[in-house]
């Protein structure tokens, strides 16, 4: 018997005249399947959305780029416009799993962590700190007793 595309735990199918033979000579009884679906390393489920967290460059992140992110179906390509926050959630509509009563699909969730780097060469870190007396603002300034609100 093959399991249904979109099925999830606990939930049950009774396959007719299957189970063992009834007292006294009996007709058989009913097969009852439990299914009972593994944690994914990759995706949590919740429902028929499928949630999973993809690592990105600072630069991607900054510059904006097009980021290949894991789907129930193999890899999807996503825009990460120029700017994206670590922690940005994207919706991709009608990408997570199937609906068990055939109706449609649920949404994939990506959330998108930025990746900053380690072990920075002195080169690098020059160039980093360049960067730092570039641009503009103190993100905590807001936080900051007397910061503006």
């Amino acid at each position: 018997m093959a399991l249904p595309p979109g099925v999830d735990t606990g939930v049950q199918f009774h396959i007719p005249g299957e189970g063992h033979s009834g007292p006294f000579g009996g007709p058989r009884g009913d097969l009852v399947v439990i299914a009972h679906v593994h944690d994914d390393p990759v995706f949590t489920r919740k429902g028929d959305n499928v949630y999973c967290e993809v690592p990105m460059t600072i630069i991607e992140a900054v510059l904006g780029a097009r980021v290949t992110v894991p789907g129930v179906d193999g890899g999807l390509s996503v825009p990460v416009p120029p700017g994206t926050q670590s922690g940005h959630v994207v919706r991709l509509r009608g990408k997570g799993m199937p609906r068990l009563s055939g109706g449609g699909r649920g949404d994939l969730y990506v959330t998108l962590r930025v990746e900053i780097p380690r072990d920075l060469d002195t080169r690098t870190q020059e160039l980093f700190r360049e960067l730092g007396r570039l641009l503009p603002g103190n993100p905590r300034a807001r936080s900051e007793p007397g910061g503006a609100a």
